[in-house]
C-alpha cells in the first residue's frame, strides 16, 4: 500500500473504520521529498534514537527506521496507534507507545531518555508547549526538527525590529533555523496553511543570568507589544518611570524603543542590570 497517495491512505483508514481527525491536526504527507528533507534535517545514524511525536500512519517514521538506531513513537490516537502496529511491523527497532507527549514527559521512561532527537508533525495547538517542554527539561534532545505551521515557524526564528515573545522564549534556550518551506499541498487532507520545517539545536551554554528572571521581565516588556517599553516595564514590574528610564539607559536602551525592536543580549543585559 502507498502511504504517500490519497487513495492508499483512504483505504489504510477505511480498513479500520477512521477518518482524518482535524482536532488532533491529523493531515497525512503525500510527498516523500518532504519526509526526506527532514530526515536530512535531522542528520539521523544508527548511533541516535529518534523520539518521534505523533506518527500517525507511520509515513515518516519508515523512513527514520532505516537510519536510525531506534524510533520511539509516541502517537496519542489509540487507532493510529493499531494502524502504526501494521505499517511499520517489519522494523523492528520501532517502540510504539500510546499516549499524550505533554503527560508522558512525567514518566520515568521520558526521564531516562539521554542524546536523543525530536522529530514531529506538530498541530497548532501543541507547538509551543511541546516546544517549551523539551527546551526546559534538564534531558534535552541534541536537537528537534518540527513540521510546523509557516507563521509559526518565521515567529520563532525572528529577528529584531520584529522579535516576539515566542522568539525569545525559544532563543533564549536554543537555536533555531527554517529548513524549508512546504507547500500546503504535501498534505492531505490539505490545511489551511503552507508549513515549515524549523530545525532547533539547544544550546550547551545558556546566558548566565537568572532565567525565572528573564522571563519575568520579558513578559512584562511585552504585556502590550505596541506600547512604548517604558510603559509596560512599569506596569509590569511596578516601578517608578524614573527607576525604568535609569535601568533602561544603564543597559544602553531607549525607554522609547518596543519590545519586538530588543535582541536577546538587549534582554539579557537587561536582566543582568536590574536594580
Amino acid at each position: 500500500m502507498d502511504l504517500y497517495s490519497i487513495k492508499g491512505i483512504k483505504e489504510l483508514l477505511r480498513a479500520h473504520n477512521t477518518a482524518p481527525k482535524d482536532r488532533l491536526g491529523q493531515n497525512f504527507l503525500l510527498e516523500k521529498r518532504v519526509a526526506v528533507k527532514m530526515l536530512g534535517a535531522t542528520d539521523v545514524s544508527l548511533k541516535d534514537t529518534v523520539l518521534e511525536i505523533g506518527p500517525g500512519i507511520g509515513t515518516l517514521t519508515k523512513e527514520l527506521a532505516k537510519s536510525a538506531g531506534k524510533v520511539i513513537t509516541v502517537e496519542k490516537d489509540p487507532v493510529m496507534v493499531d494502524i502504526l502496529k501494521e505499517t511499520v511491523k517489519d522494523f523492528p527497532n520501532i517502540e510504539i507507545i500510546q499516549a499524550d507527549i505533554l503527560v508522558l514527559r512525567q514518566t520515568k521512561e521520558f526521564l531516562s531518555l539521554s542524546k536523543f532527537k525530536v522529530v514531529a508533525n506538530l498541530p497548532y495547538y501543541i507547538t509551543s508547549p511541546v516546544i517549551r517542554m523539551f527546551l526546559e527539561t534538564k534531558n534535552k534532545p541534541k536537537l528537534m526538527v518540527f513540521m510546523v505551521q509557516k507563521e509559526v515557524g518565521q515567529r520563532i526564528c525572528a529577528k529584531p525590529p520584529d522579535m516576539n515573545l515566542l522568539a525569545v522564549s525559544v532563543q533564549f534556550f536554543a537555536e533555531p533555523k527554517i529548513v524549508s518551506f512546504i507547500s500546503k499541498g504535501a498534505f492531505w487532507p490539505r490545511p489551511k496553511v503552507d508549513s515549515a520545517i524549523l530545525k532547533i539545536v539547544p544550546k550547551k551554554e545558556l546566558s548566565p543570568v537568572d532565567s525565572s528572571l528573564f522571563f519575568y521581565i520579558v513578559k512584562a516588556g511585552f504585556k502590550q507589544p505596541r506600547k512604548q517599553l517604558v510603559n509596560n516595564l512599569m506596569q509590569g514590574l511596578k516601578l517608578k518611570r524614573e527607576e525604568i528610564e535609569t535601568w533602561l539607559h544603564k543597559a544602553g536602551i531607549q525607554p522609547t524603543k518596543r519590545a519586538e525592536t530588543l535582541s536577546l543580549k538587549d534582554w539579557v543585559s537587561l536582566t543582568k542590570s536590574l536594580p
